[in-house]
């Protein structure tokens, strides 16, 4: 999913020289993707099974890849807006598909472990922009896409056998009626942690998006593509890190914290310039967003919020979509000014992640007892995302 979903980035330049893409164009296909996106997290939502299906994880594998492959063919700008949006669709289906997996199948495992999986987006990130810049001073735009195309088949086969989240046994289902759970109302919750990973999916897309550009504009040129690669390498290892940081910390503590360094580091670029500033803020950015969602995810389950990955990750998508929209106006004076709007946005998803953390039920109980609501001290050791009642797709 990393290469399929952010291969585009680093190609994109190319294309523009090489391809003739136009600036609007290319804008317009990131929409695209975007856009498939959110159609694949809905889907996820409203037909659950598929979340639950080995063929349909199988599938969006093989036609990510052909998506990849399928880009240099033509010249046709609208075929490669099919292209991204159907890129976007099966990235969404293969993320919501691996996350309810993930949560469920290594609930009794020690937390790092879904940490590292997720970080296999990052991964992903990172060989794909090494790709380019290696291809972008002695291949084409095509070669890009093919090599791309050519990675993502080869990680397809390591996640051949990927176990999709088992359905709820009806037994389970008629025990649970006939006695009901005693514990809070989690829709308050949820509904503080739906606005703050959307605010998130606004922010992140805008730094997403023109990060590169930004440091192109007072940076060496390879400075961008460089830092595009450390974004990556600082994402693998960073939902495995602040998994570990959850042995002492709540998940809202450390939703907001995570937020809070995001925020930082998409300013740096605009604030303060140098390649010193540049390298600072890819790490920073990079040993965030996906630990924000990894940990909002698990905060979901935790709540058991019906369908709670499926719902965050629309929002999320939805935050992908308005964020280029509302960094439009900002862009005729360079990328600065959005990249402080991105900045912007994420303290107030942090804002958010720090009402949530006001009476969070951090104890979730079994099937007719308490729960217990005591901000966890230092030193106890917190459910991992791993070990929640997963009932996110139900």
């Amino acid at each position: 999913m990393g290469v399929g979903r952010f291969v585009y980035t680093p190609i994109l330049p190319l294309m523009h020289t090489q391809a003739g893409l136009a600036a609007g164009a290319g804008a317009n296909l990131a929409t695209a993707n975007y856009v498939g996106y959110l159609v694949g997290a809905l889907a996820g939502t409203f037909v659950p099974r598929l979340v639950r299906s080995a063929v349909v994880l199988r599938g969006s594998l093989l036609a990510l890849v052909a998506s990849l492959a399928a880009m240099p063919l033509t010249h046709s700008t609208t075929l490669w807006l099919l292209f991204r949006l159907g890129a976007g669709v099966f990235s969404a289906l293969i993320f919501v598909i691996a996350a309810s997996s993930l949560l469920s199948h290594l609930r009794e495992h020690p937390a790092h472990l879904p940490g590292w999986a997720f970080g296999g987006v990052g991964a992903g990130i990172a060989l794909s922009g090494l790709l380019v810049l290696v291809l972008r001073t002695a291949g084409t735009w095509r070669a890009a896409w093919w090599a791309s195309a050519a990675l993502a088949a080869a990680l397809s086969l390591a996640a051949w056998g990927l176990r999709p989240e088992p359905a709820p046994r009806p037994d389970s289902s008629a025990a649970g009626a006939a006695v009901p759970m005693s514990g809070p109302r989690t829709h308050r919750w949820f509904s503080t942690l739906f606005a703050s990973y959307t605010l998130e999916g606004i922010g992140y897309i805008i730094a997403g998006t023109f990060l590169v550009a930004a440091i192109e504009q007072s940076s060496p040129g390879w400075i961008g593509g460089g830092a595009w690669v450390l974004v990556g390498l600082a994402a693998v290892p960073s939902s495995a890190l602040w998994a570990a940081l959850g042995r002492r910390w709540s998940r809202p503590d450390l939703l907001f914290a995570a937020l809070g360094v995001q925020a930082v580091g998409i300013a740096l670029p605009a604030l303060v310039g140098g390649v010193a500033a540049a390298l600072i803020s890819a790490v920073l950015f990079g040993s965030t967003f996906i630990g924000v969602s990894t940990l909002a995810l698990a905060a979901g389950t935790h709540l058991r919020f019906p369908r709670a990955v499926a719902l965050l990750t629309a929002g999320y998508s939805v935050g992908q979509i308005l964020g280029p929209l509302v960094a439009a106006p900002l862009l005729h004076h360079g990328y600065h000014r959005a990249l402080i709007l991105a900045s912007v946005v994420v303290l107030a998803a942090a804002l958010a992640a720090l009402v949530l953390r006001i009476g969070f039920p951090h104890h979730m109980p079994v099937h007719g007892q308490a729960v217990r609501r005591s901000h966890p001290g230092p030193g106890h050791r917190l459910a991992s995302p791993d070990t929640a009642d997963v009932r996110a797709n139900e």
